[in-house]
């Protein structure tokens, strides 16, 4: 069952506006993804808000979950983005978070992050080594537009 819930969720987010998507109640889904689990890829503060980006590999993110790797998936990773309040230290879980990464073929891939307890995350192809850019734009409930950017590389 949980697998059928997490399916479908994965295909109305990839299907579904951003308004759609940010309306979900994905807290109410079991989602159980290990935090302590990849790599952290970036930190920074950004106008009062610490943003973490974690990237592991799909094998280590469907095994978290207890799943099993779905048959001709193409993305090879899962991009997860936390944001905590730089004061209070507390999860700010609300608002709409786009990602853009240009890998090193300069091919670029644009994907909303879709909520999941505690951070926002989506699954992209880091299938070629070399540099990726990650670019970052998150919308969080207090209104406000901030950005990050960074360079991961893929060994």
């Amino acid at each position: 069952m949980k697998k059928i819930i997490v399916l479908i969720a994965a295909a109305f987010a990839l299907s579904a506006p951003m308004a759609a998507v940010a309306a979900m109640d994905h807290g109410s889904m079991k989602m159980e993804h290990g935090h302590d689990m990849g790599d952290v890829a970036h930190e920074e503060v950004v106008n009062g808000v610490k943003a973490t980006f974690k990237v592991m590999s799909m094998k280590e993110h469907m095994k978290a979950m207890n799943m099993e790797m779905p048959k001709g998936m193409k993305e090879t990773h899962h991009i997860a983005a936390e944001f905590k309040d730089a004061k209070t230290g507390k999860a700010l879980t609300e608002g709409a978070v786009t990602l853009k990464l240009q890998g090193p073929d300069k091919a670029e891939q644009t994907k909303d992050l879709m909520g999941m307890q505690g951070h926002f995350g989506a699954d992209f192809d880091l299938s070629k080594k070399g540099k990726y850019g990650v670019m970052c734009k998150f919308k969080l409930k207090d209104g406000q537009v901030r950005s990050s950017k960074f360079w991961y590389t893929v060994k």
